[in-house]
């Protein structure tokens, strides 16, 4: 254990060597306490509040990971070019301690200037939340400033539903394979478009069960949050209906007043919490009062939110998440920089961070079955090749995205959805362990590969 304190302690006086410490400190607070006078919100407390967080958090964790990328590539490929690591190395120290110890002294860093960037982002925030209005404020600690967890509603039995109805074509026993499945395709897609849209001036009911934390809710209000798109589009772009609630067996309803929602993007509003039943079951109706039909998607149309905790240690479950993808980087970078030079690690570690960002285009890529756009008959020659070879290599890299995929510490703290033990605690299984461990693995074997007495000095 002594070596490696003593490797990262090193580390840590290479960082204050070069005023990296400081200058990403000024760098950091400049950034947290700039922004806001920058950025223009929507009126709001509650769009203040989502663009602070939204952006200082982005800004800090481009700043850290762009900084940690850098010293973890010059650390320890500046040591090998400098011939300074061969001063440590002919002591009683493993290499697989000399390397651990630089990740240590690089996560102990990274969590001393993620503290200083949460600590000011924190404070900002209750120092700008205490100056505004009694309203806006309990806003801010109901919808924002909180840890609120969800639920979505119950499965329905779509399967059972598309089973039945395919039973019932016409000489299904009779037709080809291909014809069946192509039947049982038109009649999923029919089953799943029927309870995702509300058709107009009608009626859509949702299942709910909290199970439960329904029990412990007190008088803690709940929120619905809905998202829906419209067939046609009005000039205001608001659609109106009426939501009801009541629970399974009862056949009152409570009603909240019509109201105007807009599309296309995420709303919320505020129910009691004794609508829900001694069991945790709550049935929601939607009743449009639209000429066109709504659809409200399966994965997202609706959910209910409940108060789950406090913001603070929400927020230190944030930082949690950021601070385990710092780790990665470091692992990265050091594996890097295991075997090559400061430029070729860095370029290489930037470049693995441009492949992992453009997952989207390589998702958009494995979905159509091709690298190369354009029209079918376009590029005949080369098309198969092309795809034969980099396809595989996206599904690869895709796979690996979607295991380090964990959370988005940044849209849920600014969403005021609750991070909880479990989520932060799979971040580090998923994105330092697993991912950050393969790193670590052929880091060090590189590094115990490499011939530290051919190094030369750069003077």
């Amino acid at each position: 254990m002594k070596p490696l304190l003593a490797i990262a302690c090193l580390t840590w006086k290479s960082a204050f060597r070069f005023r990296l410490f400081w200058v990403l400190s000024l760098l950091l607070l400049a950034a947290v306490v700039g922004l806001p006078m920058i950025l223009k919100d929507d009126g709001t407390a509650r769009g203040f509040v989502q663009i602070l967080l939204t952006y200082t958090l982005s800004v800090t964790s481009f700043l850290l990971g762009l900084a940690t990328v850098w010293l973890a590539c010059g650390t320890l490929a500046r040591d090998v070019d400098e011939c300074q690591i061969q001063m440590v190395a002919v002591k009683p120290v493993g290499r697989w301690q000399i390397w651990l110890g630089k990740w240590l002294g690089i996560l102990a860093l990274n969590t001393a200037l993620l503290g200083v960037a949460g600590i000011a982002t924190y404070s900002l925030l209750h120092w700008r939340a205490a100056k505004l209005h009694p309203i806006q404020q309990q806003i801010l600690r109901q919808e924002v400033m909180v840890a609120r967890a969800g639920f979505k509603p119950l499965p329905m039995p779509l399967e059972q539903e598309i089973r039945a109805r395919f039973e019932k074509v016409p000489n299904v026993a009779t037709m080809k394979p291909e014809d069946r499945a192509q039947t049982w395709q038109l009649i999923g897609d029919q089953v799943y478009a029927e309870a995702q849209i509300v058709p107009p001036h009608s009626t859509r009911m949702w299942r709910f069960d909290l199970g439960l934390p329904a029990t412990l809710l007190g008088d803690q209000p709940l929120f619905v949050r809905v998202k829906f798109y419209a067939a046609s589009t009005n000039e205001a772009g608001l659609y109106g209906g009426v939501w009801q609630f009541s629970t399974p067996g009862s056949t009152e309803r409570g009603d909240l007043p019509p109201m105007r929602l807009a599309s296309d993007s995420f709303q919320e509003f505020r129910i009691p919490s004794n609508l829900v039943d001694s069991q945790g079951r709550l049935l929601v109706f939607f009743e449009s009062r639209e000429n066109v039909a709504l659809l409200f998607p399966l994965d997202e149309g609706i959910e209910i939110l409940y108060r789950d905790g406090s913001f603070g240690l929400n927020f230190f479950r944030g930082l949690g998440i950021l601070l385990a993808w710092l780790a990665l980087l470091a692992a990265l970078g050091l594996a890097a920089a295991s075997i090559t030079s400061f430029p070729v690690a860095a370029f290489c570690s930037l470049s693995v961070l441009l492949v992992i960002m453009s997952s989207g285009t390589l998702a958009d890529s494995v979905n159509n079955q091709t690298v190369i756009g354009g029209r079918p008959d376009e590029f005949q020659t080369v098309r198969p090749v092309v795809d034969a070879l980099f396809l595989p290599m996206f599904k690869g890299i895709l796979a690996v995205v979607k295991l380090i995929d964990v959370a988005s510490p940044v849209d849920l703290l600014s969403t005021g959805r609750s991070i909880t033990w479990m989520v932060l605690g799979s971040a580090w299984l998923q994105i330092v362990l697993l991912a950050g461990g393969f790193f670590a693995a052929l880091g060090i074997w590189l590094f115990h590969r490499r011939e530290l007495a051919t190094a030369q000095g750069t003077h």
